[in-house]
């Protein structure tokens, strides 16, 4: 059993084919600096141009008053042209070849300016110009990942369009300072899979044939809860797809306007929010902008008439499997046009509606690597302009490097890199403690520190942590202890805190649903475990130096780690012992000033204090937490 968190990396080759793709013809990918630009600074835009492909001319067409950035060669229609300088010649392992490096600056503009930009690059006087990004690389690579999970050759793969689209496509930043809402800091967030969690009315779960088919969970199932979620002590529910749809999950809307009736109705969601909210509850949605289901009545539409308004809301092609493009070559999706101004308008729309008629709090955007940069910075800013305070965080289900854009178009990101770290480590016992605290040393670094990381330790994609600890839940409550003690907003997904688990991987049964069981209620749930994530969150949500303090390791090897949480005047300290053996570390007191009292323990972990250092007594697999 392998634990694919990131499916399109998968493999070393996967990982290759990224590297190439992202390196060939003519790439921008959206490489600004700074990446969140703020009123009055200016913007440099980077290129690269690949081996595989020769200019001599490079120049950016852009705008500043919402018009789409018209020009060629140098000259602009719509807005202004300037002309691109190559600064360096970079060597490219994996593509064995030399990379041109080409920038500009674009001038300042006011807060509030959204700047929209095309490059073309071309050769001589008579050479065809090509727009950045061309050859298509989100398209190449999820062709590459179908092969690859289908078991065929993904080494010469080419997408239908990659060698003949060379429209390239329009990029966009927005000037402003927002950022996150002040309360998603200390959000902890409580994920539900509305179909399995709680009918409602007194019903039980229906037991279909299939994890594929409904369960019965309700909105007002939901809603009978809120003192269960209320009582963990989260701040916060995210809540999976509720618009209408033929599937249990929700990802295939058919109807962005009208919640599924096998969930409930408008009024239901208005009344779960507004329940929340009185308990000071926040309720994000999760939504999908970069597909629809195959029976959505725009598709079916543009299916069937060539003619329709509606064709240009998609992308078809007899090159394409199934005569148009889809989410991961899965027919039942097919894939929004998100560039079209209308498909982009439509889809503000129903955002702005949800977050001002039901006073939702913000969205889980899902598959945010699908739409382009230039659609979120619209979406986010236009979110931002009806509902300040909202919450907007993308699934980019790849590596560091390629959430780093979305910094400055989104308030965040979920934070699949240390849910893998964590995972490796304390489920699969494949990390070393110092590895594990040298990545996430790094990790932290690596974003700015107004870009959220909302993090998690399994979700409804990934098999479940305590199915791959084989029911053990010691290794849960060391990960959870070190997930609750980083700055980024932690997640729970439903079941985790009452020992909720699955019969089997989702490689050998039904794919993700195994990780959907229905949850577990009254005698069911493990309540000390319950009882243990409820003292966790409270020791969290009672400590805010853990997400404004500056952490520290103080210690690090392959089976223990201690670090240092500190703020102006207060201090925590925490520590864990993975190893079979137990450990007794003295460590100088340096920085920790604070006599510090036991939070919350794994096992029987003890803190003794000396003059000048202090002790800590580390049996086999414990932990704990210490504040002053």
């Amino acid at each position: 059993m392998r634990d694919f968190i990131f499916g399109a990396f998968a493999s070393d080759e996967l990982k290759i084919i990224h590297a190439r793709a992202r390196a060939r013809g003519l790439r921008h990918s959206a490489r600004i600096a700074p990446q969140d630009p703020l009123p009055g600074e200016p913007v440099t835009l980077t290129v690269t141009v690949g081996p595989d492909l020769s200019v001599d001319h490079l120049a950016c067409y852009y705008t500043v008053d919402g018009r789409e950035p018209v020009g060629s060669r140098g000259m602009a229609q719509e807005g202004r042209a300037v002309p691109l300088e190559k600064v360096a010649v970079e060597w490219h392992l994996f593509l064995w070849g030399y990379l041109e490096r080409w920038e500009v600056t674009l001038p300042s503009q006011p807060e509030g300016t959204t700047v929209r930009y095309r490059i073309g690059g071309w050769q001589g006087a008579d050479g065809r110009e090509i727009w950045a990004d061309w050859p298509p690389v989100q398209e190449h690579i999820e062709w590459a990942t179908v092969a690859f999970f289908t078991d065929e050759s993904i080494s010469d793969v080419v997408s239908p369009t990659a060698s003949s689209d060379e429209r390239g496509r329009t990029f966009a930043y927005s000037v402003d300072r927002l950022k996150p809402p002040q309360w998603a800091r200390e959000a902890v967030v409580y994920q539900v899979f509305v179909d399995r969690f709680n009918p409602g009315d007194g019903r039980s779960f229906e037991k279909p044939d299939s994890l594929r088919d409904f369960f019965g969970g309700t909105l007002r199932g939901v809603t009978e809860k809120l003192d269960y979620i209320a009582d963990l002590d989260a701040t916060c529910i995210w809540l999976s797809p509720v618009f209408a749809s033929p599937t249990h999950h929700g990802y295939d809307v058919t109807d962005y306007h009208t919640i599924d009736p096998r969930w409930g109705s408008n009024d239901d969601l208005r009344q779960l929010v507004q329940m929340a909210h009185d308990r000071d509850i926040r309720v994000i949605l999760d939504f999908v902008c970069n597909h629809v289901s195959v029976q959505h009545p725009f598709f079916r539409e543009a299916l069937a008439n060539p003619a329709s308004p509606y064709r240009d809301w998609f992308t078809f092609d007899v090159a394409y499997p199934h005569g148009y493009r889809t989410y991961f070559n899965v027919a039942r999706m097919p894939r929004l046009n998100t560039d079209h101004p209308a498909v982009r308008d439509y889809l503000i729309d129903v955002a702005q509606y949800r977050l001002t008629a039901y006073d939702v709090d913000g969205f889980r955007l899902d598959h945010a690597s699908g739409p382009s940069y230039a659609f979120w910075s619209e979406f986010w800013t236009a979110c931002k302009e009806v509902k300040p305070d909202c919450w907007c965080f993308g699934e980019v289900a790849e590596p560091p490097m390629a959430v780093y854009p979305y910094q400055g178009r989104l308030d965040g990101c979920l934070d699949f890199h240390l849910c893998d770290l964590l995972r490796r480590t304390f489920a699969w016992g494949t990390l070393e403690l110092e590895d594990l605290a040298r990545g996430i040393d790094r990790h932290e670094q690596f974003f700015l520190p107004a870009f959220d990381r909302p993090s998690f330790l399994d979700n409804h994609d990934m098999n479940r942590f305590l199915y791959l600890t084989g029911g053990e839940d010691r290794q849960l409550r060391l990960a959870a202890l070190v997930l609750m003690t980083l700055p980024g907003q932690p997640i729970i997904y439903y079941g985790t805190e009452v020992g909720l688990s699955q019969n089997q991987s989702k490689e050998a049964g039904e794919g993700s649903d195994e990780a959907r069981l229905p949850m577990l209620w009254g005698d069911e749930q493990d309540r000390d475990l319950l009882s243990w994530y409820r003292q966790l969150i409270a020791a969290r949500r009672a400590h805010p130096v853990i997400w404004e303090g500056e952490r520290v390791t103080l210690f690090a090897d392959s089976n223990s780690w201690c670090y240092q949480i500190a703020g102006a005047d207060a201090q925590i300290l925490v520590a864990v012992n993975v190893g079979a053996d137990p450990r007794h570390l003295r460590i100088e007191r340096a920085g920790v000033t604070h006599r510090l009292n036991p939070l919350i323990r794994v096992g029987s972990a003890a803190l003794e204090w000396q003059d000048r250092a202090f002790l800590l007594n580390l049996p086999s697999q414990s932990g704990g937490v210490w504040a002053g």
